[in-house]
């Protein structure tokens, strides 16, 4: 007998309907969501299609992604409310406002609704057992590696970081690792920042253009967002700029700037396996009405360079090419989930 609450009302009023699994929709049939931080931004799409591509996985369970159109948290906090008054198994959250969202996190999972973070730390308030996601502290210092690689073993000057989201663990441990690298193998280098940027695409590349101009002889400017990462390579594309670059996601545009050379390197959270994991763990729970799994499952990341590029570029060019080559790992992912997460604890 299934565990999970199940509330019938009418509509799915506000939804992104992406597809459901299985047979059409059923009476009784488990539903689940995926609450995203906005409808628009790059990151928000790979995890949209990633945990389309999971749930997939389980036949007759119904799936929907939804969002604000823009970042903004208090709606997503309100959105989370009207997914969870609406007849619901299981929620999947991705937010950069973790503190507006601890509300109704909590609200949510004392009604009996399964919930799983995807990509960032739940508020410990919230009572949300499970996190999908990356050590974001190892992404920054994967991404600072890229850059130290290009520099000499005394270089000297400056680095200078940026963040769209001050205050939000996720990008602050990112921020973190890339400085503490830059101290551990280059000391004779100065990093400044990290200064606002803005998660605002017009702002950002404002702030970035700001940045430039005021530290023009800069050895590498480095950012912790997927805006960071094409606004600079526009940047450095418009000011001639001979500094290094850096930043995260896999925007097209960024893609083309790491091709092109306007971009050093970017590191991908892996969105899309995050999601698609989050999915999978999610349907079957929703389906059998067990009780989630308690930790984190870990995901890595993946650094981006010339190098590799034009295969990542492949990977992206499509939903089914994304599924072709990510196939493989996400039940990889699964099969650790499976064996048992990380403490929650231990996340960063």
């Amino acid at each position: 007998m299934r565990t999970t609450r199940r509330r019938v009302l009418a509509g799915l009023a506000g939804l992104t309907v992406l597809g459901a699994c299985g047979d059409p929709r059923g009476a009784g049939m488990p539903k689940i969501a995926y609450l995203v931080p906005d409808t628009a931004s790059n990151f928000s799409i790979e995890l949209g299609l990633g945990y389309q591509a999971g749930a997939a996985r389980v036949a007759g369970v119904e799936m929907s992604v939804s969002g604000p159109q823009v970042v903004d948290g208090a709606r997503q906090a309100q959105q989370l409310e009207e997914l969870a008054d609406d007849r619901i198994d299981g929620i999947s959250v991705t937010t950069l406002s973790p503190e507006l969202l601890a509300r109704p996190m909590a609200a949510a999972t004392k009604a009996g609704i399964q919930l799983i973070a995807v990509g960032v730390q739940p508020p410990p308030s919230s009572g949300v057992p499970l996190l999908v996601g990356n050590d974001n502290y190892e992404l920054g210092r994967m991404l600072a590696d890229e850059i130290i690689a290009r520099l000499p073993a005394n270089a000297t000057g400056t680095v200078v970081l940026g963040t769209i989201a001050p205050g939000v663990p996720t990008m602050d441990f990112r921020t973190q690792g890339m400085r503490d690298r830059f101290v551990e193998k280059l000391p004779g280098v100065t990093v400044t920042g990290p200064y606002d940027t803005a998660q605002d695409v017009p702002a950002n590349r404002a702030a970035w253009a700001r940045l430039a101009g005021a530290n023009p002889n800069a050895l590498a400017f480095l950012g912790n967002g997927d805006p960071d990462a094409f606004n600079l390579a526009s940047v450095r594309a418009e000011l001639g700029g001979r500094w290094l670059t850096g930043a995260f996601d896999l925007d097209a545009q960024s893609l083309a700037g790491v091709r092109d050379g306007h971009l050093t390197a970017v590191v991908s959270p892996e969105h899309y396996l995050k999601a698609a994991v989050a999915a999978w763990i999610q349907a079957e729970h929703a389906k059998s009405g067990e009780p989630l799994p308690e930790g984190w499952v870990y995901v890595p990341g993946l650094p981006v360079t010339t190098e590799n590029v034009e295969s990542v570029i492949v990977r992206q060019a499509s939903a089914e090419a994304r599924a072709a080559q990510l196939g493989a790992q996400v039940e990889q992912l699964m099969a650790g989930a499976r064996s048992g997460p990380r403490p929650i604890t231990d996340a960063r």
